[in-house]
């Protein structure tokens, strides 16, 4: 009998941490690079990343089945490339130390903090926006000099070929790496801080396992982000932009609005304006070249599921814009759909929708409107349409979110995040700097150092200076 000898191949686990051995070695070995470097890799990145712009929108377009191209340009590149082009104008100014107020008894030296990389980042995108998501935190780690592994969702693989080839000819592996495999094992690494995006759900299991080695996280969550219209605010303008946010990549964004509170006298006209808008963002119904699919047939049912249940419990469903019945001749595609009467039983109630379902509830004043958001889980993001009245003072006084308005998540200035079940951690703006970098504090003493005087051994000087401190 001949034995043959078969060589193991390395668990996903086992492989994963071959990788951010030899990142950390790099990190250890090469110290942070200067500004100059720094910006020269954006620049790149910047460059690497327009120059595959085609690449980009055809390999969305395949994994998601159908989506425009120019949602995918505006939403996936262009935000990268205006915050590529933040860093690289902010960078001198996040990168220089702060002084800091020194204490009365060590004032003869100094204090400042200056901001160190942390060394390994990990990076868990999801597959809604698998370039915006996985770009942003990687070029922020770069920024503030970090090593960065980045696992992408396995929903996108035309998405992430296209990525790894361009990471691969940017960086060196010891810099930046992007992985496949098993996101548990992954989200187990001894990371030096770790951001994920993506469910709840998942959220609590990646903390639980980041938890096991004491890796902080950033969590970018969603939930169930409300949209409250004012009362005479039911307008083309407003409507057309909760139209736009609803709709953009089918829905399928996590700061969309998942529903939308609208005073009970003007629920008709929301309802009427809502569908007349449907129809001329899309023209050609669902098969319009602008209106994106859903990203697969689990999603799809897991959205079908939501409308069964509601009309089951007794909502009423409306689909709007022009021919809803064709979605039938596109794979996953789902028409634009209103739903009304939406009770507590109902799953759509509580369940983060991630499509083009747009649940209406109806209030009297806005004080049923703020108590009906907060008696649920904090939101990513709370839309606001009225005046700047007392009204919205009172939603932004009495509401929490993790931020607040249409469009924040592209204003590069602002941090972005969740808050309780919608996340936790900020990046963008500054704030995604520092949360990828260690404040080192730093104290140089002085040639005269008034803290001597306390020294043992004790009496009527150090009883003096005590009170003194102590009054």
């Amino acid at each position: 009998m001949t034995i043959t000898d078969v060589t193991a191949q390395p668990t996903d686990a086992e492989r994963f941490h071959h990788i951010l051995q030899i990142q950390r070695a790099a990190y250890l070995r090469d110290g942070a690079p200067s500004l100059a470097a720094r910006r020269s890799d954006l620049t790149r990145f910047k460059t690497a990343l327009i120059a595959r712009r085609g690449a980009i929108e055809k390999a969305i377009n395949a994994d998601f089945g159908h989506r425009s191209r120019h949602e995918t340009a505006m939403m996936e590149l262009v935000g990268v490339v205006q915050g590529i082009d933040y860093l690289h104008r902010n960078l001198r100014r996040f990168m220089r130390p702060t002084r800091r107020h020194i204490e009365l008894l060590l004032r003869f030296g100094s204090n400042r903090i200056e901001y160190q990389p942390l060394g390994v980042v990990g990076v868990i995108s999801p597959w809604n926006y698998p370039v915006n998501l996985s770009l942003m935190p990687v070029v922020t780690a770069i920024a503030a000099d970090n090593r960065v592994m980045l696992k992408p969702s396995k929903l996108t693989p035309a998405t992430n070929a296209v990525l790894a080839s361009m990471l691969s000819e940017l960086f060196p592996p010891e810099q930046v790496t992007i992985v496949s495999g098993d996101g548990s094992a992954f989200s187990s690494l001894p990371f030096d801080h770790l951001v994920f995006t993506g469910s709840t759900e998942v959220g609590r299991a990646v903390m639980k396992a980041a938890s096991e080695k004491l890796v902080p996280v950033t969590l970018e969550l969603g939930g169930k982000s409300p949209t409250i219209v004012a009362k005479g605010q039911v307008t083309d303008r407003t409507v057309s932009d909760i139209v736009f946010g609803k709709l953009l990549s089918g829905g399928q964004t996590c700061i969309a609005p998942d529903y939308a509170l609208v005073h009970e006298s003007e629920i008709d006209a929301f309802i009427a304006a809502y569908d007349r808008l449907v129809k001329a963002a899309y023209p050609d119904g669902p098969t319009s070249d602008d209106y994106t699919s859903i990203i697969d047939d689990k999603q799809y049912k897991i959205l079908t599921y939501l409308i069964d249940d509601a009309r089951a419990h007794g909502a009423r469903i409306i689909e709007v814009g022009h021919r809803p019945g064709d979605a039938a001749h596109r794979p996953h595609t789902l028409a634009p759909t209103v739903v009304l009467s939406v009770t507590d039983e109902m799953r759509i109630a509580h369940e983060e929708i991630f499509g083009p379902i747009l649940p209406i509830f109806p209030y009297r004043d806005i004080d049923e409107a703020i108590d009906y958001v907060n008696a649920r889980p904090r939101p990513l993001a709370l839309y606001y349409f009225g005046s700047n009245d007392a009204d919205r003072r009172t939603v932004l006084d009495r509401t929490t979110s993790g931020n607040v308005t249409t469009m924040h998540v592209g204003q590069d200035d602002l941090p972005f995040g969740g808050v309780g079940a919608s996340g936790m951690g900020q990046y963008h703006g500054i704030e995604g700097f520092r949360t990828l970098s260690h404040p080192k504090g730093i104290y140089v003493q002085g040639r005269f150092n008034a803290t001597r005087l306390l020294y043992a051994p004790f009496g009527k000087r150090t009883e003096a200076l005590l009170n003194f401190f102590l009054r």
